[in-house]
């Protein structure tokens, strides 16, 4: 059977070779004589006729639905009118139990976009294609990003900064979207980039930054944004709040799902943010070889045009970390941002100097540095160190076993098997708390001594059975200089230089127990 074009191409030839007439031609191919002169009209043939589908039921009800749709317009967004409420108002107030929610469905679905082009409210948000000039712009934003943090299934912060020319990324994972986050990701940026955008960077309204959005595009900053600003030399631009203002960074927004769907699933399992780091980064590397959209080059290659115009990087470095004075409670612990901090105990009611950064807690006493602690991620942790409460437990010897620092130096692996060896069988010779100050004066070593070399000193105290802290100290520091290429064997006595106390190896006495019978005699006297 022929189509349509074909049969339309066969009666234009017979006529235009042929000659045939109109009815000629339509009893030759059996057609209607309006198909002839369709024919002969056109080579196209006219679009095919579909019939308007009617709504008999639908019909007298159009207008009150209408009106309905209009009253949407100025309604709240989440109290509009559904398909099936103004089914239910239709029966309700006139009677159109006839009318099938079908029905309704797709005329409230057609006629709800007419009704806003007609109030003038149909207007689709468009976007314009835009051309950025190398090294002149960035964006900046941060991303939520899963992993299991040591066995923990945690979230963290993903600082992203993209240039806008070339689409290389700089990625840094922190436990929190704070101030000294934002900065310190700042700066990590610039250097992976090997620059700063001469015109501006791009930004949401972080609280990090904007203490208080004003009108327009003005912006109340926090004084240490602005001195950050002014040290590195760029602009900063802000914009719109809300959903909207998402558009205006759009490569950020997008390069933060991208990354997560490309180097992050399944989750990433580290043990500890800086080997998260040390991954992203990796990944930042492989990035160079992708190829973004139908562009020639790849990001890296756009990457080395770029970094040549950027401005350089000052020599002098700004300090991100924020300064914190709290006060010392009687457990020895600080707290910093919800979590809790050791410090060493002679600390205790005392106020300290904080300097608290994305990654550490730093603990100053005057210009001395006291304590220093990885930054905990979350909210109600304490973080504890074992060694800034020996002198306490010198005292408590009793607090030890259960103590949280115990526990944490344990799954740290500071206190290690060789340590809980060495302290039963101090316990079991000494007794409990004679046992356990000679272990704190063990863990005191280590004060001054490397921690292999106490180590090594416990375990030559445990090979000859010695549970004296002077024994691992003496053994320490043969260790000590053994690994400097001294020797200190030759000043100690005893076969291998080991130290034997005899007051450890008594031999049993066996003579019986002296008579106090001759005291009773006196006694006896006395009494005559």
């Amino acid at each position: 059977m022929r189509s349509k074009v074909e049969q339309f191409a066969v009666i234009r030839r017979d006529h235009r070779v042929e000659g045939l007439s109109i009815r000629a031609l339509a009893d030759k191919h059996r057609v209607h004589r309006r198909t002839v002169r369709q024919a002969l009209a056109s080579a196209v043939p006219p679009a095919r006729k579909v019939p308007a589908r009617v709504a008999p039921r639908l019909e007298p009800f159009r207008a009150a639905i209408d009106e309905m749709l209009r009253s949407d317009l100025d309604a709240p967004k989440k109290q509009r009118h559904t398909a099936r409420r103004v089914l239910a108002r239709l029966v309700d107030e006139r009677d159109a139990a006839g009318l099938s929610y079908s029905t309704v469905r797709d005329h409230v679905r057609k006629r709800r976009p007419q009704i806003a082009a007609e109030a003038g409210r149909a207007l689709e948000a468009g976007f314009v294609p835009q051309t950025y000039r190398p090294g002149a712009e960035a964006e900046v934003d941060f991303h939520d990003l899963w992993v299991v943090l040591a066995g923990v299934k945690t979230t963290t912060a993903l600082f992203t900064m993209r240039l806008s020319f070339s689409g290389r990324a700089a990625h840094r994972a922190f436990a929190t979207q704070g101030q000294e986050a934002f900065l310190e990701g700042h700066v990590y940026g610039f250097d992976r980039l090997g620059g700063v955008p001469v015109d501006k960077i791009r930004y949401d309204n972080l609280n990090s930054a904007v203490k208080q959005v004003l009108f327009g595009r003005s912006r109340q900053e926090s004084e240490r944004w602005v001195a950050f600003r002014s040290h590195y030399g760029f602009e900063a631009w802000y914009c719109q709040p809300g959903h909207e203002g998402s558009h205006e960074k759009g490569g950020v927004e997008g390069e933060g799902g991208r990354f997560r769907r490309t180097h992050c699933v399944p989750m990433p399992v580290v043990e500890s943010i800086d080997e998260l780091n040390e991954m992203l980064a990796a990944a930042d590397d492989a990035d160079d070889r992708r190829r973004i959209a139908n562009r020639t080059n790849t990001v890296g290659q756009d990457w080395q045009t770029e970094k040549l115009v950027l401005q350089p990087i000052t020599d002098e470095p700004f300090d991100t970390a924020l300064s914190l004075t709290p006060r010392v409670d009687r457990y020895a612990q600080i707290m910093v941002r919800c979590n809790q901090y050791s410090v060493p105990a002679r600390f205790i009611g005392h106020r300290l100097r904080v300097k608290l950064s994305a990654s550490h807690v730093t603990v100053y006493d005057r210009t001395s540095v006291v304590a220093r602690h990885p930054r905990a991620v979350g909210k109600g942790t304490k973080v504890l160190e074992l060694d800034h409460y020996l002198e306490i437990l010198a005292r408590k010897p009793g607090a030890l076993p259960g103590a949280t620092a115990l526990l944490q130096a344990r799954a740290a692996k500071v206190f290690t098997a060789e340590h809980d060896a060495w302290w039963a069988a101090a316990r079991r010779i000494h007794g409990d708390a004679a046992g356990t100050r000679a272990l704190v004066a063990v863990l005191l070593l280590h004060r001054h001594l490397d921690h292999a070399d106490v180590l090594a000193g416990i375990a030559a105290a445990l090979s000859i059975g010695a549970t004296n802290a002077d024994v691992v100290a003496l053994e320490a520091r043969k260790a000590a200089e053994h690994r400097r290429g001294g020797s200190l064997t030759d000043s100690v006595g005893g076969p291998g230089g080991q130290v034997l106390v005899l007051a450890e190896h008594r031999l049993l006495d066996t003579r019986a127990l002296p008579s106090v019978d001759q005291y009773d005699a006196l006694l006896g006297w006395e009494t005559s």
